[in-house]
């Protein structure tokens, strides 16, 4: 299931369905290439984003995540949780251009490359367009020349479907590979517990746990009207991912149709400072994804959910691109302005930038739930 068996070749036969798919993952990007070029860097705890007020950590050094220190994490309860840990300011111009050179790379390999973000992507590599032999093989050289071209570590994995692979890429990070061949894929996520499936956050996961479901061995014991009772929409993802399943194609250039995110808060908040506090907050970690995916939009999108699971939006279009924060922050407070003061208690704020006109694909929506942002 891992190391460094390949694929077969008689096994991509498109005609039965069974693709050769590769998920490249950089590992800890950003603050890799911080560590990269700043050598007093290297080996401390090292977090990219604000280091005042109202910030939040956009990456986080490996060093930095063995103290609790996660991306989407406040920079106050980092520095709390790491009390050497070293902030820097986010440099998305030199990101972007370490991406176009990794970007470069895969495409020496085929043209099939679906980016997720600046760090990440899929690439289709059914069709061996230079006869090297195993996708496996494919992944071992772009791995090698991630490492020569960028002085970066690159983990991936290896699958017959996008899902599998994504997974395969996280099993044996930092700077690691992964190989589920076909028939593994169901046995392979049965022993996962179910918060490693993607689209299942931690109060997904609460859920599954008082419903009796840990793993995906569990997962996939309950049938489809089950799932469909307790999860809605969001059930036949379910019921194909416990199974290994996934059907999607690696799409090149495709459009992403809204870039956001959401915070389910462990107690409702109510009182007016801490709502507008809280949503300056999703405004910083929201921007950092839209400045990831190099997106700009015309469209926000405010969506609250009270006490009671009832759940309103408010979207306010302008004629142009909005691509500057401080107005993506000004169009939110005036969203939320519009539905103060609060009927009830909230239990979730999320914010999201739409009618994009230029982005990458995110895999983070495409189980149906949008990221959480803790």
């Amino acid at each position: 299931m891992t190391g460094a068996s390949a694929i077969d070749e008689d096994e991509g036969d498109e005609d039965a369905g069974i693709r050769k798919i590769i998920h490249v993952d950089m590992d800890a990007f950003f603050a890799s290439v911080e560590q990269r070029d700043f050598p007093e860097l290297r080996g401390k705890p090292v977090a990219v984003g604000g280091s005042s007020g109202r910030g939040v950590v956009a990456a986080a050094s490996y060093e930095a995540r063995r103290f609790g220190v996660r991306s989407a994490m406040p920079s106050a309860r980092a520095a709390r949780l790491c009390p050497d840990l070293i902030f820097r300011k986010s440099r998305f111009d030199v990101y972007r251009e370490v991406s176009a050179q990794i970007r470069a790379i895969f495409l020496d390999y085929t043209p099939h490359v679906e980016p997720l973000s600046l760090d990440e992507a899929y690439l289709d590599v059914t069709e061996d367009l230079k006869g090297i032999g195993s996708a496996t093989r494919i992944a071992e050289t772009i791995r090698r020349r991630i490492r020569e071209e960028t002085r970066l570590t690159a983990s991936a994995g290896v699958s017959y479907n996008k899902f599998l692979a994504k997974l395969a890429s996280d099993q044996n990070k930092p700077d690691g590979l992964c190989v589920i061949r076909p028939g593994e894929g169901a046995a392979f996520v049965a022993n996962l517990p179910v918060r490693r499936f993607h689209g299942v956050g931690p109060r997904g996961a609460e859920k599954m746990a008082s419903l009796g479901i840990a793993t995906g061995a569990d997962l996939a014991a309950r049938d489809l009207a089950f799932l469909r009772a307790h999860f809605g929409s969001f059930a036949e993802y379910l019921f194909r991912a416990a199974r290994g399943i996934d059907l999607r194609r690696v799409r090149a250039n495709r459009e992403r149709k809204s870039v956001g995110g959401e915070r389910t808060f462990a107690i409702n908040i109510a009182e007016p400072g801490e709502v507008l506090a809280t949503l300056d907050t999703i405004v910083d970690i929201v921007w950092e994804r839209i400045e990831r995916a190099e997106a700009s939009g015309r469209t926000v999108t405010l969506k609250l959910r009270y006490a009671d699971f009832r759940t309103v939006t408010r979207a306010r279009s302008v004629p142009h691109i909005v691509t500057d924060k401080a107005e993506f922050a000004r169009l939110g407070h005036a969203l939320l302005d519009e539905l103060m003061p609060l009927q009830q208690p909230v239990r979730l704020m999320g914010l999201t930038l739409s009618a994009l006109t230029r982005a990458e694909s995110d895999v983070r929506e495409e189980g149906g739930d949008q990221l959480s942002l803790l």
